[in-house]
């Protein structure tokens, strides 16, 4: 993005909360949004997945408009397009499936140096133009009300995915290559993250005005081995990411022993799961990054004075700290009742008003 192109990005949308806090600039109010904020909790999004496959919303962009835009009536200060983190292996040559009751399995798991060069270095307007073209569309559906969140999975995670051949429980297969042989995992996530660092530059070109990337699983690593082996694939994507002018939220889970590493890979915002107290994850990374988070995503289902308990508790340990979007510690699950998650966006909104103007 040119100097010229910057300052106009910026004065588009220097009005809108989420990415005021994101700059780390002065806000009446704290922003809220919700991973997985359009969802399985929702009448709106099972009815439509009564009709149609996971994939089948994704790669249809007038869907994927309308399930991105479901949970917005709630009152979120952001939206996040809706879509998956695995999108990208199909264009890779690692199609896939989402499997009742299983989540995404890969039927044919890369685990060898053979399967890792087959794989392809892909275009994102030629393998994955039908999610740009959401975010299109949504730009025209959201301008003037709320800013519009991409994303993509950073590479540790879709690699996990990719060489357990869905989920796991301690990543044994994609340890035991990255152990076994380093030099082959290293072209793994090289070619993954070159796939993610292009797919996210396009996502900003198509009218993302914030990006995530989301290291789901990155919490399962060591210190020693999160820096030798993911943090420089990471730092290249989120360089450029960053370059473009937009705000970059870095999240992972269980990163309590990742986080200097993790701010240190990058991002404009660290995103913090629950099991850390925001405030010293804030102390750790630097007052010169936000933080995004960080409510333990069950309370949700808790009731709801429990929950808005903890929520004030956050909010009065940022005070008035410039910075501080709200999140949960990880995704909605699908038993959390809607009205619930209305009532915290709104406590969220009134309590951090009130704590602001003290």
């Amino acid at each position: 993005m040119t100097s010229a192109g910057h300052l106009k990005y910026r004065a588009l949308v220097s009005d809108y909360l989420f990415l005021r806090a994101c700059r780390r600039e002065p806000v009446p109010t704290t922003p809220v949004w919700f991973m997985r904020q359009a969802g399985r909790y929702m009448a709106e999004y099972r009815a439509l997945r009564q009709k149609y496959t996971m994939l089948e919303l994704c790669k249809t962009p007038e869907l994927a408009v309308e399930v991105t835009l479901q949970p917005l009536k709630m009152g979120m200060d952001a939206a996040i397009l809706f879509a998956d983190i695995l999108l990208p292996l199909e264009p890779m040559g690692a199609p896939f499936e989402f499997a009742k009751g299983e989540g995404p399995v890969i039927h044919s798991p890369v685990r060898d140096r053979a399967a890792i060069e087959k794989l392809l270095v892909c275009d994102p307007e030629e393998g994955l133009g039908y999610v740009l073209q959401t975010i299109r569309l949504l730009r025209k559906e959201l301008e003037g009300k709320v800013p519009l969140i991409g994303f993509a999975g950073a590479p540790f995670t879709v690699a996990s995915y990719l060489v357990e051949g869905g989920k796991s429980s301690d990543y044994r297969h994609t340890k035991n290559l990255m152990w076994g042989d380093p030099e082959a995992f290293s072209l793994l996530m090289s070619k993954i993250s070159e796939v993610c660092r292009r797919y996210l530059l396009a996502q900003v070109a198509a009218g993302a005005q914030a990006i995530q990337l989301f290291d789901s699983w990155a919490g399962a690593l060591t210190i020693e081995d999160y820096r030798e082996h993911v943090l420089p694939h990471v730092a290249k994507i989120l360089k450029d990411v960053e370059a473009t002018g937009v705000p970059v939220i870095h999240f992972g889970t269980n990163t309590h022993a990742l986080l200097e590493s993790i701010r240190d890979a990058g991002g404009t915002v660290i995103g913090v799961d629950h099991r850390t107290p925001l405030m010293d994850a804030w102390q750790r990374v630097g007052f010169d990054r936000g933080v995004q988070g960080n409510l333990d995503p069950l309370l949700l289902c808790a009731p709801i004075e429990v929950a808005k308990k903890r929520a004030t508790a956050i909010l009065e340990s940022v005070g008035n700290r410039p910075g501080h979007i709200f999140n949960l510690g990880h995704g909605i699950i699908p038993e959390v009742p809607p009205d619930n998650v209305k009532a915290m966006i709104d406590h969220v909104h009134e309590e951090s008003t009130r704590i602001r103007a003290r």
